[in-house]
């Protein structure tokens, strides 16, 4: 059980329905949804009862909201008083990116920044997931977002900020043929070369990626653009041949040119998952704010 899963059944039972916690906490409606099952299915108990009028709490349910609402208050102390035995830091917080975040993600979060700690500042970089950790050893950055965990747990602190289960962008004609039911199946895509990146970029990414490829009979071998970043463009060229795919989250920022479409993939075989980390022995209280906005913006 996370903190955002408990942020989002409290938000569900104050707003009273859905849509408006959705809105409340920057996360679709049907992720929402989805995180409120998880929870009845984790906890064994029915939480709320919907209808037309929107929802409501269970007994199990508000007893849970009393207990959701502890956890959280008391987090948030421990923030607090923690801080008080962090450094102030330098004011500027230099943070990794990798490319694709949710459109969300960085605004809600440096909004929160700006207001828990209006005298700090965020200067961002784009760089791989191995190339942050190589910046963060070498105090090149403060804080990172990354594909895949770090591999020591006494070098780095992580806290998983965002899961996305990845789609394709494939030809339209191609999408016309092999989607059934509006989504692909992943061993359909067998016979298209995947438009991948780098393995050097996240290696344990890259991996699993490649092992779920193989197990449904896709051809994982690097592709001639497996040397370079996977900007947009490069996927939507890659793409458009119709002889090949690449992966791109729901609600992709990108325009998709005529011609090139993105489908669900059956079951959400795949899905990304990107943690926020910073190194283990910081005390930086401008760093520990920004952490914490990262956990609460739930995107």
């Amino acid at each position: 059980m996370e903190l955002r899963e408990l942020r989002g059944f409290v938000a569900v039972v104050e707003e009273g329905g859905m849509s408006a916690a959705a809105r409340r906490l920057h996360v679709s409606q049907s992720a929402l949804s989805q995180t409120i099952s998880n929870l009845e299915r984790e906890l064994g108990v029915k939480l709320l009862v919907r209808s037309s009028a929107g929802v409501r709490p269970t007994a199990a349910g508000k007893t849970f909201l009393a207990e959701a609402r502890s956890v959280l208050a008391r987090y948030a102390q421990a923030v607090r008083t923690m801080a008080d035995y962090t450094t102030e830091g330098t004011g500027v917080v230099r943070l990794g990116v990798p490319l694709e975040l949710p459109a969300a993600l960085l605004p809600t979060t440096l909004a929160r920044f700006a207001r828990d700690y209006p005298e700090g500042r965020v200067v961002a970089r784009h760089l791989s997931t191995a190339a942050q950790f190589n910046a963060l050893r070498d105090d090149e950055l403060d804080v990172g977002l990354v594909r895949e965990l770090p591999a020591s747990a006494a070098e780095f602190d992580a806290m998983l900020v965002v899961r996305e289960s990845l789609g394709v962008l494939v030809a339209t004609d191609v999408a016309n043929t092999l989607a059934k039911n509006g989504a692909i199946a992943l061993e359909a895509l067998a016979g298209l070369e995947w438009i991948g990146f780098p393995r050097a970029g996240s290696p344990a990414w890259h991996d699993e990626l490649t092992a779920t490829f193989r197990a449904h009979g896709v051809d994982a071998e690097p592709s001639h653009y497996a040397h370079q970043d996977l900007i947009a463009t490069v996927k939507l060229v890659g793409v458009s041949g119709a002889n090949a795919f690449a992966l791109a989250p729901p609600n992709w920022e990108q325009p998709l040119p005529d011609g090139v479409s993105w489908s669900p993939l059956r079951g959400n075989p795949l899905v990304r998952r990107t943690w926020v980390v910073w190194p283990a022995d910081s005390r930086r209280r401008d760093v520990a704010h920004l952490i914490n906005a990262f956990d609460v913006a739930d995107v």
